[in-house]
C-alpha cells in the first residue's frame, strides 16, 4: 500500500482562501469533478496537518484549487515524491527515461533505483534532482557512504570509476573531491601517528568522526568544488 505524499498543509489552506472557497466548496469538487466522498471536516483536518490526502485525493485537490500538485507538497525526498512535484504519472515518467512502466513502477514502489547510467541520467534531468536529491531518492545513500569510506582510507583512485556510476556528477569534479578527502583524511590519520599520548586519542576520534559524517562531507567538498 501506498504512503501518503508528505502534504503541505498551510499551502493548502492558502490556496483555497485566495480562491475564495470554504472548506465545504472543495469538498464539493472532489466530489463533483473527482467522484471523490471527502468531507468538509476532512478538507479541514488536511489544513490542520492533522492528516494527508492520499496521492489520488491530493492530485484532485490540486485540480479543485487549480494548482500543479507539487505546489501542495512539502519538500520531495523519494522517487514517488518528486515523481508527483513534477506532476507526471508513472506511465509518462517511464516514457520519458526509457523505461517500461511496470520496471519503473517496482523500483519507485521499492525505494531502489537499478536504471543504467543513461537512464539515471534522464531521470535526474527529468524530475530536476540534484545529486544529493537523487542518491536519497534512489536508496543509494548507504552505498555511497561505504564506498567513500573505502576511496578515502585506502586509494581513491580505485572507486573513483564505481562513485561515477553511482553518482550524476561529471568525473572530473569526481576525481578533485575524491582527492582532496583522501588527502583530509590520510593527514589526519598522519596526526594521530605524530602525537603521544592523550593526542592520539583525540586525533583518532577526529577520523571516525569524520567517517561517521563522510557523506555530508563529500557534499560540501562537492559544492566548493564547483
Amino acid at each position: 500500500m501506498h504512503s501518503s505524499p508528505p502534504f503541505n498543509a498551510p499551502a493548502a489552506r492558502r490556496l483555497r482562501a485566495a480562491l475564495g472557497m470554504a472548506p465545504g466548496h472543495v469538498a464539493f469538487g472532489l466530489r463533483a469533478q473527482y467522484g471523490l466522498t471527502v468531507s468538509p471536516e476532512t478538507v479541514m483536518a488536511w489544513e490542520r496537518g492533522e492528516i494527508s490526502p492520499t496521492s489520488a485525493e491530493l492530485t484532485a485537490l490540486a485540480g479543485v484549487l487549480w494548482c500543479a500538485p507539487g505546489e501542495l507538497l512539502a519538500e520531495p525526498v523519494t522517487l514517488r515524491e518528486h515523481r508527483m512535484a513534477r506532476g507526471l504519472a508513472p506511465d509518462e515518467l517511464a516514457r520519458r527515461i526509457g523505461l517500461e512502466t511496470n520496471a519503473y513502477q517496482k523500483m519507485e514502489d521499492s525505494g531502489r533505483w537499478k536504471g543504467n547510467e543513461r537512464q539515471s541520467a534522464a531521470l535526474a534531468a527529468t524530475l530536476g534532482l540534484s545529486p544529493a536529491q537523487y542518491v536519497i531518492a534512489t536508496g543509494k545513500e548507504q552505498e555511497l557512504a561505504e564506498s567513500l569510506r573505502s576511496a578515502v582510507t585506502t586509494r581513491w583512485q580505485a572507486y573513483a570509476k564505481p562513485l561515477a556510476k553511482l553518482l550524476p556528477v561529471p568525473r572530473a569534479d569526481l576525481d578533485r573531491v575524491l582527492e582532496k578527502m583522501h588527502g583530509e583524511y590520510q593527514s589526519l590519520m598522519l596526526a594521530t601517528l605524530s602525537w603521544g599520548g592523550g593526542g592520539a586519542t583525540a586525533t583518532g576520534d577526529a577520523g571516525r568522526e569524520y567517517l561517521s559524517q563522510i557523506v555530508d562531507r563529500f557534499w560540501a567538498v562537492a559544492a566548493g568544488a564547483r
